[in-house]
């Protein structure tokens, strides 16, 4: 299993913009076979912080959604949105993997 875990830096000042948009692309990761869909988005702390957790059975099922997300129009619609509203300053993607179990 490969968890896909991006950090992004967003304006503070458009919060519920990037709310509306990360509530755009959960069911569409889901469709596309994401599982463990979650979005954390700050309580304390840095108000410009939020993460991005999502993960597949390996990494080649992470490139085969990348692919086919490029050409879905939901997806295309949400990220449409976020470049209308500019909400998204900067965005750093890790791919971690769970600790197995003694």
């Amino acid at each position: 299993m490969v968890t896909c875990c991006t950090k992004y830096v967003f304006d503070p000042s458009k919060l519920h913009s990037f709310e509306t948009f990360i509530k755009m692309l959960i069911p569409i990761y889901k469709r596309l076979g994401a599982s463990g869909v979650n979005y954390l988005l700050p309580y304390e702390g840095p108000n410009n912080i939020a993460l991005e957790l999502f993960s597949f059975s390996s990494l080649a099922a992470y490139d085969e959604f990348r692919t086919i997300r490029k050409s879905d129009p939901e997806y295309q619609s949400a990220c449409k949105y976020a470049e209308k509203c500019g909400f998204i300053l900067s965005y750093d993607r890790s791919f971690m993997r769970p600790v197995p179990e003694f």
